[in-house]
């Protein structure tokens, strides 16, 4: 699947996660847009309501509630989580469990150092 981004998009999406790494904690900023047979158009970074500690992130059930109405009243789906880490960029056996996403073509991505 092709995912496309516009250079703001991104630009937001690292503003987002860096704000909350000045303050050294992790971040989860989520893309949303459309499909378009195998290509996918993100429209907004999202960032939900969430908790998070120097190692770990959490979007509450309220959180998920408000999110899935988003969603429902655009007609979004989303594409892509990315979040960010203390330290190096991998995909840790917490982020594999607890990944909103799980549709075929998703994307998870890692940044790392707080963005």
């Amino acid at each position: 699947m092709l995912v496309t981004c516009t250079l703001n998009h991104v630009e937001s999406t690292l503003g987002f996660l860096s704000t909350a790494g000045r303050r050294h904690i992790e971040c989860i900023v989520l893309w949303l847009g459309k499909r378009n047979g195998d290509q996918f158009h993100v429209e907004e970074a999202y960032l939900p309501d969430q908790v998070a500690e120097e190692d770990m992130f959490h979007i509450p059930p309220a959180s998920m509630t408000k999110l899935y109405a988003h969603l429902r009243a655009k007609r979004l789906m989303v594409a892509a989580q990315v979040h960010s880490h203390p330290r190096e960029a991998f995909h840790s056996l917490a982020d594999d469990r607890w990944a909103i996403i799980r549709h075929e073509g998703a994307l998870s991505l890692v940044v790392p150092y707080f963005a």
